[in-house]
């Protein structure tokens, strides 16, 4: 059976597996992977914005619309891309063609870990930056696209609870839905 989807969007707050998940099934798939968040990363390090103290709240909305917008042309004109991004499923809502995966760990202590492993910070440090991160965001993002509850499984083609599932079990249900059996054009 051909493969229906042209696109994969993978969404998920901090600590949850996106970037894992991504980079698997662009190994397995030899398609192109897009991280939003490198691309806000290089953002703030070109403008001083030190993302564990600042993040969303310091950058313009016209940056966030921006990255919207880029988000959806390419997601429009673009095909075999991965794109990874925490918003990235919910702007793709209308946009045929794209797999929307949802990346979520029904634990927050397991997320607390990867993040103290990861960046090599305390528990409480770790607590801090996540519940951080995600409030700024959120409320910027509320502010711009209205009251929603972001990630919300019925914005999603697919939702993976990754403390249920390993990175293999991950990616092997997204490559299902897919209805992968070998090899796509790359």
């Amino acid at each position: 059976m051909e493969n229906t989807y042209k696109n994969i969007t993978v969404s998920g707050m901090v600590a949850v597996g996106t970037t894992t998940l991504s980079r698997n099934l662009q190994t397995i798939l030899g398609w192109k992977h897009i991280n939003a968040g490198f691309i806000q990363r290089e953002y703030d390090r070109m403008h001083n914005i030190h993302e564990n103290k600042q993040g969303a709240a310091a950058r313009p909305d016209s940056h966030e619309q921006e990255i919207e917008a880029m988000t959806k042309k390419m997601l429009v004109t673009e095909k075999n891309l991965i794109y990874e991004a925490w918003l990235s499923g919910f702007v793709a809502q209308n946009i045929s063609g794209v797999l929307k995966v949802l990346v979520y760990c029904s634990h927050d202590d397991v997320r607390i870990d990867r993040v103290v492993n990861r960046e090599n910070i305390s528990v409480e440090e770790a607590k801090t930056w996540i519940k951080q991160r995600e409030s700024e965001n959120i409320t910027k993002w509320k502010k711009l696209y209205g009251d929603y509850d972001f990630w919300d499984s019925k914005y999603y083609d697919l939702a993976v609870d990754t403390y249920r599932c390993g990175p293999m079990e991950t990616v092997g249900k997204v490559l299902d839905k897919l209805k992968y059996k070998g090899a796509f054009n790359k």
